[in-house]
C-alpha cells in the first residue's frame, strides 16, 4: 500500500521537519519517516473497519426494527444492507482481523459519529436505489459500498476532524490512502471468502528501502546537492526560492543521482506535484525549470548517467 507516491511525500515532509528541528539526528529522524509511514497503513485499515462499524450499527438498528415489528404484528424490515455480502466478508477478512487485534483499532467509542454515518447512508439515493433493487448480487453489494465511499465517506468534513483527534499523522495522508480503500473494495472477489489478500503494507523490501535510502542521501548530501544548485542557476533568481523549494529540489536531486532506474522526467514531474502541494502558487513552475537545468548540469558534468528527455508535468493544478 505505502507506494512511492506517499513515500516521497512523507520524505518531504520529515526533510523539512528535520531542518526545522534544532536537534538533529538522522537515525532519529529515519524512524519518525517509517513511523509515519506505518501511521498511514494504520489509516488504511482503520477505514476498512469504518466499513464494518457502520454494517454492525445497521445490523444493530433492523435487529430493533425487527423486535419492534414482532410486537407490533408489522412486517420486519429488510437485512440487504445489514448484511450486505461485502461488508460481511470484509467484516470476516482473516488480515484486517488480525492487523486490528494487534494495533488495538476500534470505532467502538465512535458511537455518535457511527450513527450519524448511517443516518447519511440511509437518506442518500444510493442506499435508497440499493433497497429497492430486486438485484440480489455480490457484485452489486460490493458496488454499493464503493459508492457510499466515494460520494459519502471520502470527503466527509466530519470524518475530517474525528481522525484528526485520532492521529495527527494522518491530515496528510487521508487523500492518497482513500484511493488504497476504493482499489480494495474495488479488488475483493466472493470466492476468495475470508482469505481474500488487503494490501500489503509494502508491496516490496525495495520500496522500504526506497525510502531509507531518498532521506538518507537527502540529508547526507545536503551541502553538494545545494551547490549543483547554485551551479545550475546562475540565470535563475536563485533568492526566489521559498525554503520548502529547496527541499524539494534537493529531494529531487537525490532522487536523480541515487535512483539510476527511474527516468528523469518521472522524478521532475513528481517534485513538481509536491511544489504545487506544499509550496507557494509559483514555486511548481519554477522548480520545474529549475530541475530541468540541474538535471543537464548533470549530465553534461558526467555526474549522472542518464537519457534526458522533453517532459510534460501532468500534475493537479
Amino acid at each position: 500500500m505505502i507506494n512511492r507516491e506517499l513515500i516521497r511525500i512523507k520524505v518531504v515532509q520529515l526533510t523539512y521537519a528535520y531542518y526545522q528541528n534544532g536537534n538533529k539526528n538522522i537515525d532519529t529522524a529515519e524512524k519518525e519517516l517509517f513511523f509515519s509511514l506505518s501511521k498511514a497503513y494504520d489509516l488504511y485499515n482503520t477505514l476498512l473497519l469504518l466499513i464494518v462499524a457502520i454494517t454492525r450499527e445497521e445490523r444493530h438498528r433492523v435487529e430493533i426494527a425487527t423486535q419492534r415489528a414482532q410486537r407490533e404484528g408489522t412486517d420486519a424490515p429488510s437485512q440487504k444492507f445489514a448484511y450486505n455480502k461485502f461488508a460481511v466478508q470484509l467484516e470476516e477478512n482473516k488480515m484486517l482481523q488480525d492487523f486490528v487485534e494487534a494495533q488495538k483499532l476500534s470505532w467502538a467509542g465512535d458511537i455518535e459519529f457511527l450513527r450519524k454515518m448511517c443516518n447519511l447512508i440511509e437518506s442518500s439515493s444510493i442506499y435508497t436505489d440499493y433497497m429497492s433493487s430486486e438485484e440480489d448480487s455480490y457484485e452489486a453489494d460490493r458496488e454499493v459500498w464503493r459508492k457510499i465511499y466515494k460520494q459519502l465517506i471520502q470527503n466527509n468534513e466530519d470524518l475530517d476532524a474525528l481522525l484528526e483527534e485520532k492521529s495527527l499523522y494522518w491530515n496528510d495522508d487521508r487523500e492518497i490512502v482513500d484511493t488504497f480503500v476504493l482499489k480494495t473494495i474495488k479488488r475483493f472477489e466472493q470466492a476468495n471468502g475470508s482469505e481474500q489478500e488487503l494490501l500489503p503494507e509494502y508491496k516490496d523490501d525495495e520500496d522500504k528501502e526506497f525510502a531509507r535510502k531518498l532521506f538518507r542521501a537527502t540529508i547526507i548530501n545536503a551541502d553538494q546537492y545545494q551547490h549543483y544548485m547554485s551551479e545550475a542557476s546562475r540565470n535563475w533568481d536563485f533568492g526566489r526560492l521559498a525554503y520548502m523549494d529547496i527541499v524539494i529540489m534537493q529531494i529531487a536531486i537525490a532522487e536523480m543521482l541515487t535512483f539510476p532506474n527511474i527516468p528523469v522526467s518521472v522524478t521532475i514531474n513528481e517534485y513538481v506535484d509536491l511544489a504545487k502541494l506544499y509550496s507557494t502558487s509559483k514555486s511548481a513552475g519554477y522548480i520545474n525549470g529549475m530541475l530541468d537545468s540541474i538535471a543537464r548540469f548533470l549530465v553534461d558534468n558526467g555526474m549522472m548517467l542518464k537519457t534526458l528527455r522533453e517532459h510534460v508535468n501532468k500534475g493537479k493544478n
